[in-house]
């Protein structure tokens, strides 16, 4: 055995390992976000925060069937997970997307995608060395 090969190996292997921990890492620091996301409600408000910038819980519940202490519940929720924020404008809030976190759902969807397309690669590889 060659104890520089060894070496290398080794650090190999240990670089992917802290490569995978740090993946893993991510995702979960991304979860809460995804579960916030995971409502078709809050998923709409943040599109609708996306698309026309930010808006009042009045304007927020125009046009839908739901309350606004409902929307506001909903804002809550995607607050806590970092996707949108809030000002004070007299006695109204006025929420907004949260830019940053959403750049961070989509490279972590990026990153997902990448591992997905990685293991694919090596199960047709495996399959073409089949008989």
């Amino acid at each position: 055995m060659d104890p520089v090969s060894d070496a290398g190996a080794v650090r190999s292997g240990t670089l992917k390992n802290m490569s995978r921990r740090n993946s893993t890492a991510n995702l979960t620091e991304a979860a809460p976000l995804f579960a916030a996301l995971g409502d078709q409600t809050r998923l709409n408000l943040v599109s609708r925060l996306c698309s026309e910038g930010p808006l009042s819980i009045v304007r927020l519940s125009e046009g839908t069937d739901i309350t606004r202490q409902a929307i506001t519940k909903h804002l809550r929720a995607l607050a806590g997970a970092g996707l949108v924020r809030h000002t004070r404008q007299g006695r109204e809030r006025i929420w907004e997307a949260e830019p940053r976190r959403i750049l961070r759902a989509r490279q972590c969807l990026e990153q997902i995608s990448k591992q997905w397309d990685t293991a694919a690669e090596r199960l047709q590889a495996f399959l073409e060395e089949r008989p």
